[in-house]
């Protein structure tokens, strides 16, 4: 799948603006993260397993 087919979503926690915030996209295989302000920038591919770590570590530290 190319980036330009993801389907990018931003939280519902983003603020009303809309660009300051982290924006995701997922596939069968992976999960994308990018910054809101820089859609054609450098962007992350995560494991579905990398990702469900770091939400539980973000969660863990006391985050919203």
């Amino acid at each position: 799948m190319s980036m330009s087919e993801l389907a990018w979503f931003k939280s519902s926690y983003s603020s009303g603006s809309g660009d300051d915030c982290v924006e995701v996209a997922t596939s069968s295989t992976t999960i994308h993260v990018r910054d809101s302000k820089n859609t054609q920038g450098p962007h992350l591919t995560l494991s579905p397993t990398a990702w469900a770590e770091f939400l539980l570590t973000y969660r863990w530290a006391g985050t919203p």
